[in-house]
């Protein structure tokens, strides 16, 4: 009889643990299939592949930009760190609406004519709602930790198109120097002809010369640039620096197709940053609420068994049961503990507003840019272009019929170099400034339907070279 009576308070204190202890609720369920969804899709693990990963694309000479999206996401060290700092502020959920560990104690009393054993199991139980505010301050951090990532995955996402658009401009740029200094050497023949037939003076065949000497200069920088502009994209896919990887086709002109409005009214909804921020600001409010709770005590409940042996009495067998609460005395300490978590509160918010200002100003200067690098591309298509094109073939027949000189002819050409380049740049700009306006917004922005190279430029300069690959 005694021994059932024992056990009956172990028993109670043991059925109160596995109630305040709890298990996972629909919140931290979720964040942890958001953890191993973004596994899945994004963060390879070489080491431990799951069945259901999808296979790491191959970047062969054919890799477009997608292919090249694709491998960044699957290899990027930052992201996959980001990824397990995400992990690590989901695991802080359960240790924060977890009760604390219960203290076991056994003492031994010994006297000349007894012999008294007494074990008791202790558990404190924090004040009501401490519990369920430090789970939901945890939970905040880790939803904090999400959008961290998922700004990661933005920002990747832009590095890769940054270097990838930079990558094509190189490439486009080796293949309009090399075609303008072919035209140099073809004009070289035509001055060396008339200058056999005295229909021109030597100062232009000099002339030829150091403007296809100034050509092959600024070919072999351009050449010599390259393994920077590879290393640079294969920083971005976690790929040796001297991994080879063709030059980009194409760099697609797609106008944006929001307003200024739209777009800024997009970024204060969908900007991981400041959702990030919202998520610490709603973590500081409940870290007030936590603190507010020091004052009030905390409470603990026992169970014991004890067992005292008589020198000849035979032995004397109890329980016992207690209680007791902490005694929040230290007033200063907590009200200091309430004032520090309003603070931080309050820099929380005046941090997120400082972000949100900065944001938005970043977004009108690459607004700016876009719309800038529109402006160029059809102006030198629509205009420039085609007239440094008419120009350069009727300077060459006045110079052939003895109506202009060579350095109108030079000048005519230098040009067209100049106004080919300068297209190329703007396009490249353009599509860079499209790709870092998504990251900031946090989405893909509406577009327009994109414009073909062969109808934004009818001799088709956007393509690169065939057999060019690096």
């Amino acid at each position: 009889m005694q021994r059932s009576i024992a056990k009956r308070p172990a028993l109670i204190l043991g059925s109160l643990l596995v109630l305040a202890a709890g298990c996972a609720g629909p919140a931290e369920r979720e964040a942890r299939e958001a953890v191993a969804d973004a596994e899945r899709q994004y963060v390879r693990r070489p080491s431990a592949e799951t069945p259901d990963s999808p296979p790491v694309p191959a970047l062969g000479e054919d890799a477009t930009l997608q292919d090249c999206l694709a491998y960044a996401a699957r290899n990027n060290p930052g992201l996959a760190a980001a990824l397990e700092r995400w992990k690590a502020e989901v695991e802080r959920i359960p240790q924060a609406r977890t009760l604390p560990d219960p203290s076991l104690n056994y003492d031994l009393e010994a006297m000349q004519d007894s012999r008294q054993h007494m074990v008791t199991l202790n558990q404190t139980f924090p004040w009501f709602e401490k519990l369920s505010l430090r789970a939901a301050v945890a939970r905040e951090e880790a939803e904090a930790a999400r959008q961290r990532y998922q700004a990661e995955k933005l920002n990747l996402d832009f590095r890769v198109k940054d270097a990838y658009y930079e990558y094509y401009y190189l490439g486009r740029a080796i293949a309009v120097v090399r075609e303008n200094r072919d035209l140099v050497k073809y004009l070289e023949e035509v001055v060396r002809t008339r200058y056999k037939a005295a229909a021109a003076g030597h100062p232009d065949v000099i002339r030829a010369q150091v403007e296809l000497g100034k050509l092959d200069d600024q070919l072999r920088s351009l050449e010599d640039l390259h393994k920077p502009a590879l290393a640079r994209l294969n920083a971005a896919l976690n790929r040796p620096a001297a991994s080879p990887l063709a030059w980009p086709p194409s760099a697609p002109y797609e106008a944006v197709g929001a307003d200024d409005v739209e777009i800024l009214a997009r970024l204060a909804e969908e900007n991981p940053d400041l959702k990030a921020m919202d998520h610490e600001i709603a973590r500081e409010r409940r870290s007030v609420d936590l603190a507010g709770k020091d004052y009030l005590p905390d409470w603990m409940v026992g169970a014991g068994y004890m067992s005292e042996r008589m020198s000849g009495d035979g032995t004397d067998e109890g329980v016992t049961v207690m209680t007791g609460i902490t005694l929040p005395i230290w007033r200063e300490k907590y009200a200091a503990g309430v004032r520090e978590a309003q603070a931080r509160h309050e820099a929380a918010l005046r941090a997120r507003t400082d972000r949100a200002n900065a944001l938005g100003a970043e977004v009108q200067m690459v607004l700016y840019r876009v719309r800038d690098a529109a402006r160029k591309i059809n102006l030198y298509h629509d205009t420039l272009l085609p007239k440094a094109r008419e120009s350069l073939k009727a300077t060459e027949a006045a110079y052939r019929a003895g109506q202009a000189t060579f350095t109108d002819l030079v000048d005519a050409e230098r040009v067209l170099l100049e106004f080919r380049l300068a297209s190329e740049r703007a396009l490249a700009d353009h599509a860079q400034r499209r790709a870092e306006l998504e990251m900031l917004v946090g989405r893909e922005i509406p577009r327009t339907a994109p414009i073909s190279p062969e109808s934004a430029n009818p001799e088709n300069e956007h393509k690169q070279p065939k057999g060019e690959v690096p």
